[in-house]
């Protein structure tokens, strides 16, 4: 821990961590241990932002595993000091060590409390999504506001990589807000982040983002920052920017955005969800084709038994496209370009 592996033990030795955990670093900060993957950081001056930075729900998308388990190494050295109450999240370590995205079960279908519903907590996932929205509120919820105090501003960025390239490398989903208004700044964040292409969701899911903005009312973000690759493969110079932007979130007390302009974002909206209900569910398009590629209406998507699905629109686009997951999920998503007052 004094050379700051708290991901490499969470993953070769998780039995350490069997029981919650509590000491202070040199500068005062309190870390806080509460299972093999899961550390806060409490810092002695801390300012009015909870911030949860979560990587690796998805076990094989490496490049934000490899950003966060630099963060917390620095940190724990003393490398790096903070200036808010971070939460660091490494969901999926048994996915992350055989390269998979999960073992069972998708655990990004698995937040807002569908790890318990249907056969409950029967594996891995199920039980691990439960065990960080835990940790997720008790984080935000260990410092109470009060009437005489500043609000406190909660932060959630749960980082991803896609499973396909895109024409967009970067992207953000804007969980379902339920009428409030989108954030420009945490918007002007994203793209200073490099994230330019912002996806705005039209319903309620069961991703981890959604729940931490739905229940405790998060600025909250599924990010994906570039393409799978293997541990160790990963460009980082692709990856400079979302990570400088990181650093000074939770290191400094306040930082400095350029003013948003909606023209500098591609922003969208979800147009269709297409789910997998038949075991011949197909994609009529290539597994190469990169996310946001479009098409021209009435254009053939995906098929299967009883059902045809095709671009309604000119300019419809296609998002996550992935037809091997399980019956009842979602498969495609299709977006078409809006703005952020439409």
């Amino acid at each position: 821990m004094q050379q700051g592996q708290f991901l490499a033990i969470s993953r070769q030795s998780p039995e350490r961590f069997a029981s919650p955990m509590s000491f202070s670093l040199s500068n005062g900060t309190v870390v806080d241990i509460l299972a093999e993957g899961i550390i806060g950081f409490s810092p002695a001056q801390a300012g009015n932002k909870d911030i949860v930075l979560s990587c690796g729900v998805h076990g094989n998308e490496t490049a934000p595993i490899e950003i966060c388990d630099e963060l917390v190494k620095n940190v724990l050295t003393g490398e790096l000091t903070l200036a808010h109450r971070t939460l660091f999240l490494f969901g999926n370590l048994p996915a992350m060590d055989i390269g998979k995205r999960f073992v069972e079960e998708n655990m990004n279908r698995l937040f807002s409390g569908a790890h318990s519903e249907g056969e409950g907590l029967v594996n891995q996932e199920r039980r691990r999504a439960k065990q960080l929205e835990d940790a997720v509120a008790a984080f935000y919820t260990a410092l109470p506001v009060s009437s005489n105090s500043p609000e406190r501003e909660r932060i959630h960025y749960d980082l991803h990589t896609a499973i396909r390239a895109s024409k967009n490398e970067k992207f953000a989903v804007y969980p379902y807000l339920h009428g409030l208004p989108h954030s420009k700044e945490q918007i002007a964040f994203m793209g200073a982040c490099g994230v330019k292409t912002i996806l705005l969701s039209d319903a309620p899911t069961t991703t981890f983002s959604y729940f931490s903005s739905h229940d405790f009312g998060a600025h909250s973000f599924t990010v994906e920052l570039g393409k799978v690759r293997p541990f160790g493969e990963n460009d980082m110079r692709r990856f400079a920017d979302a990570k400088e932007m990181l650093t000074q979130l939770i290191s400094q007390h306040a930082i400095t955005l350029p003013e948003f302009v909606e023209e500098d974002f591609d922003i969208y909206r979800i147009h269709q969800t297409i789910n997998r209900t038949q075991e011949d569910f197909a994609l009529h398009f290539g597994d190469d084709t990169p996310n946001f590629t479009d098409y021209k209406k009435g254009t053939l998507l995906a098929s299967e038994t009883g059902a045809r699905y095709e671009a309604q629109a000119d300019g419809e686009a296609i998002v996550f496209p992935n037809a091997k997951v399980a019956i009842g999920q979602r498969a495609l998503l299709t977006v078409i370009p809006t703005t952020l007052d439409e």
